[in-house]
């Protein structure tokens, strides 16, 4: 006996009797059908209010089959979509034996409409397969509430835990760092577990008894071992073993509980709890020791107690040192910029932030004071001479100055601004940094934002974006057919204002617009050249995104269907994230590659080369694809330059990951980016962006 079963389907067709045969041909599987018919795009968005199983496209007064799947998309709507062979699409959709171009568990391209049966099997199938998707998606929302619930336990347990994949560290909650001596969680990604390991015969034991876990033996979960901590020292230690999952794969969970019989174990514990907080190389507070003085300076600041200033100090050209000098070149860089600010600010208090950052909190000085301070700190570093070894290097540093004072926002908040203020330096500099900026709230009043937020919904739910196409030059292929895309604000006022991303993005991140942005960008570049590739079918796009995107589950899924819709050949889009953002979220960036990949999906990563960790950080998520930043092509004439960019595009390419060189302006430059080993070239020497995707000839 067959359970009650329901079907909503909706048909875009000018043909009415075809869907009411179609709907005879479905009750003998159903004991509902409900029939949503149309043949026009204002009807279709007042039906997409509604829930739907099943869409069946044929022909329509004023749309497309790529106008529907991005009207679909546009929604973030889960709903498979079968196309049936017509005129337009009938030459690309089918292949040489009549059969669609593309049959997945959410799209079949396309049908010949005579075919009744064939339509309603796919009908079938692709409802059966929303059902599970539907169901699995279900499932995964209560594992997800489960692994979060133990992850919140796990961060606040007072146990040392971590997760590991294949041997190698992928998340550890602080008791376990704090136990080891790594300094924060980015020191210990990717250290394998036997390096904690003391002695070869614990470690030849600890992996037959991980062998044996892995292999599904429960019999024995626990092992008893000396353990290394990062300086060196050890301790008796037992390692206890389960499943578990991380992001919604599978990792095994390790809790580590150290014997505290040893006589030292006092001392050990005092030498922790001053590791918490001090820097290894500098001897500067860390950031936890930053983040405890700035709490208590904010608390004066906000009680009326003193105004005080923050600094954020930024070390440029960090790419260029690490490609030249490698990491002791970097290493003796921060060393001497540390001295160097502990000198300047000896009345301040200063701390190694991040890896090639400082902060330096300042009580009781004014605003022109405050100025002086930073003037004073990026001349004085922009003229030292810092010896590594046998060899000479120099750099500048990009400042940020946020007061903070009684009606201050939160540290959290504090920082953020300095984070921007860093980001406009480098958007006026075109990423040269060298100056600083001074964060001045009355520049971003909430009148206004709230006025660019309400401009930004309006170009996303009324099409008010522009978007422009420039060609890059592919060196292996002799052509120019692969396009990145722009983004583009046009405001309605008296001067015809244009907003590039580095205008608006600080707010649409604030309001929460940038994963619909992104999504918008997606979905019309696709349409343009799904237009250009009836006539040019090599033609590929390169489209830049944010991290909202980066983080977003959907995005393989949402490239898939669009990737199909524009005819599902490997290579035709790209997209493109900011290393920056990839560095933040490294475990989940690959895991987003990784899925994107599986969809082909290219994958790209622009501003290559801005940190010290840019080969590593490739080498770790696997681009297709690097985009060097605007600092690696200016003065490229000069062999140190030239060299340092050959440098980098060769261990790129050892990766076997191509390497885009943009920012080509005149013939000089372009005569030596042949020679520097880049696969594509690309600037406004060669051709300029264009509202129009044009393919030369």
């Amino acid at each position: 006996m067959r359970t009650q079963s329901i079907l909503n389907l909706l048909v875009i067709n000018d043909d009415q009797l075809y869907a009411e045969r179609l709907v005879q041909l479905l009750n003998s599987y159903y004991d509902t059908i409900n029939l949503g018919f149309l043949d026009d795009k204002e009807e279709l968005l007042k039906s997409l209010r509604q829930p739907w199983d099943a869409l069946v496209f044929g022909t329509a007064y004023d749309m497309s089959f790529t106008d529907v799947v991005g009207i679909v998309q546009e929604h973030d709507i889960d709903l498979p979509i079968i196309c049936l062979t017509n005129t337009e699409i009938a030459a690309t959709a089918c292949n040489e034996d009549g059969l669609p171009m593309v049959i997945s568990g959410t799209m079949v391209k396309a049908l010949d409409a005579d075919q009744d049966m064939a339509a309603v099997m796919a009908i079938r199938l692709q409802h059966d397969s929303l059902v599970c998707r539907r169901e699995l998606k279900d499932l995964r929302q209560i594992l997800l509430d489960a692994e979060q619930r133990a992850n919140v336990l796990i961060k606040n347990s007072k146990s040392a835990v971590a997760y590991i994949d294949e041997g190698v560290h992928i998340f550890a909650n602080d008791p376990y760092l704090q136990l080891f001596g790594f300094k924060s969680m980015n020191d210990a990604i990717g250290v394998p577990i036997i390096d904690l390991i003391s002695g070869v015969d614990d470690v030849k034991g600890f992996k037959q008894f991980l062998r044996q876990f892995d292999k599904g033996n429960r019999q024995e979960v626990e092992f008893n071992f000396e353990s290394v901590r990062t300086d060196g020292s050890t301790f008796a230690a037992k390692l206890q073993l389960a499943s578990a999952t991380l992001e919604g794969e599978p990792v095994t969970q390790i809790i580590i509980q150290q014997n505290n019989n040893s006589s030292n174990s006092a001392e050990v514990a005092k030498r922790l709890a001053r590791a918490e907080r001090t820097d290894n190389l500098t001897g500067l507070d860390n950031r936890r020791g930053f983040e405890e003085q700035m709490a208590l300076v904010h608390q004066q600041a906000t009680q009326g107690e003193l105004k005080a200033g923050l600094l954020y100090v930024q070390l440029d050209n960090v790419g260029k040192i690490r490609s030249s000098l490698g990491l002791q070149g970097i290493d003796e860089t921060v060393k001497q910029i540390a001295n160097t600010l502990n000198e300047l600010a000896a009345d301040a208090h200063v701390s190694r932030f991040s890896d090639t950052a400082f902060m330096i909190l300042v009580k009781d000085k004014t605003t022109a004071a405050l100025k002086t301070l930073a003037e004073h700190i990026g001349s004085r570093i922009k003229d030292m001479f810092i010896e590594v070894e046998n060899r000479t290097t120099n750099t500048t540093v990009s400042i940020a100055i946020v007061k903070i004072e009684k009606n201050s926002a939160e540290p959290a908040v504090i920082l953020e601004r300095a984070m921007d203020a860093i980001s406009q330096i480098m958007v006026q500099t075109s990423n040269q940094g060298g100056t600083y900026h001074l964060y001045d709230p009355s520049e971003h009043a909430n009148d206004d934002d709230h006025a660019l937020a309400e401009s930004l919904v309006n170009a996303i739910t009324n099409n008010r974006f522009e978007l422009s196409f420039q060609p890059i030059y592919d060196i292996s292929q002799d052509r120019s057919d692969f396009f990145e895309v722009y983004l583009r604000l046009p405001l309605a006022d008296a001067d015809n204002t244009v907003l590039t991303p580095d205008q608006f993005m600080t707010v649409a991140r604030t309001h929460k617009l940038l994963e619909k942005i992104d999504r918008w960008v997606l979905i019309n570049a696709c349409k343009k050249i799904n237009d250009v590739r009836k006539s040019h079918p090599d033609a590929r796009l390169l489209v830049q995104l944010t991290s909202a995107s980066l983080i977003d589950k959907k995005l393989p899924n949402v490239a898939s269907q669009l990737i199909k819709a524009v005819g599902g050949a490997a290579g035709v889009l790209t997209l493109q994230f900011n290393e920056k953002d990839v560095s933040e979220h490294l475990t989940v960036a690959k895991s987003q590659f990784s899925a994107l990949s599986a969809v082909n999906c290219q994958m790209g990563i622009n501003n290559f080369g801005s940190s010290a960790k840019s080969v590593e950080i490739a080498n770790f998520v696997q681009p297709d694809m690097v985009r060097l930043p605007h600092s690696y092509i200016k003065d490229i004439h000069s062999a140190d330059n030239l060299d340092t960019v050959k440098s980098i595009i060769m261990r790129t390419n050892d990766l076997k990951v191509d390497v885009l060189m943009p920012y080509i302006e005149d013939a000089a430059t372009m005569s030596v980016a042949w020679s520097v080993g880049a696969r594509y070239l690309q600037g406004y020497y060669l051709e300029e962006p264009s509202q129009t995707i044009k393919i030369a000839v």
